[in-house]
């Protein structure tokens, strides 16, 4: 029997040109219109949209906690699921694909879109605020329990669920895609259930939430990138932590990103993440070097222990107790990683051609929770071991006082070269905040092109432009807590989306196999 049969679709059919832009109709139009809008009326009304903003986030983290965690287990299991079954053995992009990149490149850009900065403001913050205020009720733990307890917590943040989230998202879209012949899109990932419906409203609004939680997400790790070079900069050579620095520095990183955008994607992104990955393993490997060696590999093996012990109470939502590490870091990372799913998801999909499905899933899942428990436990857990061995609080007191965007530099002050080592911080975050705009830029302008990879520059150009006003308009309208409401706003709906995606993509590989039977 022959494989499933490919989709008789065009890429781009339905699309439109004007002003030398390649619209699909309405996804452009509803999408652009309603962003630009909303940048202008949230920088004409900063306070009410701070109020609004502040409101929001409680409501809907509070509200709808459980269906952030059951949808996050869901993807999970899915994904495990796909590694131990027959669907494994299928190649993306037919038996006979070969992969476009080397591991190591395609490991680079998987990471640089995924968690780039993320982890450079979380890495030393986490750990060491749930060290401090160990979830699950553990708070009279001992110094040692609560250490294990807290980067459990963290591991659980950028473990097996966020890349389960990516995982899904950038298999449906690569399966179907290079598959089936359909266009790089997020609708095409429903055509399984819902036939060629996906190519009318159906599809529109699902490709225009999708432009929204990409923008959203993004924005929401732009203000962070922006909050944590700002920082840096204040920290080494004084510059004044304002607005206005922060909008100086958006707009000049979003300019880099523009010319990163307009080279493309093996030219611009894929060279910035290499160089990503080089200087972020470059700072790992002298942080566990000069750092506290024993402790890091120690901590690497008891906080692998400790997060497979809690996986399971971390992950249940009823009858919790610790409510604010729940509502104020679970749920708002589970619908954080749901915004960006649009994004890192098509972004994995366009770099995966020639993977296995199993060899796709092990890579995009186990891999990088590995390597997320070693970049944890090096930044997090030098922290620790600096409070608990030498008594140094520099990051103990960026957690007690609310600083967060100072405690990777404050880590990083009693090691040998700390002025080489905070500027290489500040440029890792700085070449991350590229990389997510300009790949952000790429994936939002194959959604609004209808799934075309080679739409004309100037409609890259106008997303990787609002990106910036986006964060911009969000960070002046509340900061950091408006940035995590729009996150969440727009991941919620999202979230039901990608499960209904899972029983899609099921469907597809069943067929699929059915018919190379």
């Amino acid at each position: 029997m022959s494989e499933a049969k490919a989709v008789d679709y065009e890429v781009g059919q339905d699309n439109i040109e004007i002003f030398g832009l390649d619209i699909h109709n309405p996804v452009f139009l509803i999408s652009s219109v309603i962003i630009v809008g909303f940048v202008i009326f949230v920088l004409m009304f900063q306070e009410g949209a701070a109020a609004f903003f502040g409101e929001l986030r409680p409501w809907l983290t509070s509200t709808f906690d459980w269906v952030f965690m059951l949808a996050g287990n869901i993807f999970v299991l899915f994904c495990l699921f796909l590694v131990v079954s027959p669907f494994g053995k299928i190649r993306i992009g037919g038996a006979d694909a070969k992969p476009d990149y080397s591991y190591a490149g395609w490991f680079a850009m998987l990471f640089a879109a995924g968690m780039g900065i993320g982890l450079m403001f979380f890495g030393v913050l986490e750990p060491v605020f749930h060290f401090q205020n160990p979830p699950l009720g553990m708070t009279g733990a001992d110094q040692e329990a609560a250490r294990s307890l807290g980067m459990a917590a963290t591991i659980f943040h950028w473990g097996l669920h966020p890349w389960a989230i990516y995982a899904v998202v950038a298999l449906a879209l690569a399966f179907f895609c290079y598959n089936r012949g359909l266009p790089l899109t997020i609708r095409s990932a429903f055509h399984p259930i819902f036939g060629d419906a996906v190519w009318g409203w159906f599809g529109h609004v699902i490709d225009t939430l999708a432009v929204f939680a990409t923008l959203f997400g993004l924005a929401t790790s732009l203000g962070f990138g922006a909050e944590q070079a700002s920082a840096g900069l204040n920290y080494l050579f004084d510059i004044p932590v304002t607005d206005v620095t922060k909008v100086v520095l958006i707009l000049a990183i979003t300019a880099v990103a523009l010319v990163s955008v307009m080279a493309g994607l093996d030219k611009g992104v894929k060279r910035l993440s290499e160089i990503n990955m080089i200087l972020a393993f470059l700072l790992l490997l002298f942080v566990i070097v000069v750092g506290p060696t024993l402790d890091i590999v120690k901590g690497f093996f008891q906080g692998a222990v400790a997060y497979a012990a809690n996986i399971v109470p971390l992950s249940n939502w009823v009858g919790r107790e610790d409510t604010d590490f729940l509502h104020g870091w679970t749920t708002f990372y589970w619908a954080w990683w749901i915004s960006w799913s649009p994004f890192v998801g098509m972004f994995i999909a366009r770099v995966s051609r020639g993977r296995t499905v199993r060899e796709f899933i092990v890579c995009v899942l186990i891999i990088p929770t590995i390597v997320s428990i070693l970049w944890m436990n090096a930044f997090g857990g030098t922290a620790i071991s600096q409070f608990i061995t030498d008594g140094y609080t520099g990051v103990t007191e960026t957690v007690t006082n609310w600083a967060p965007e100072l405690s990777l530099f404050k880590m990083l002050e009693p090691l040998p070269m700390s002025g080489v080592l905070s500027f290489v911080g500040i440029t890792l975050v700085i070449v991350f905040f590229v990389t997510s705009s300009d790949s952000g830029s790429l994936v939002i302008d194959t959604i609004t092109a209808g799934g075309k990879v080679d739409a004309p520059v100037a409609q890259r150009i106008f997303w990787c432009t609002f990106e910036g006003l986006v964060a911009i308009a969000l960070l002046l309208g509340g900061g950091l807590g408006s940035l995590q409401a729009a996150a969440i706003a727009t991941g919620f709906p999202f979230a039901l989306v990608l499960v209904l995606m899972c029983f899609s993509t099921f469907k597809g590989l069943r067929e699929e196999k059915a018919a190379k039977a």
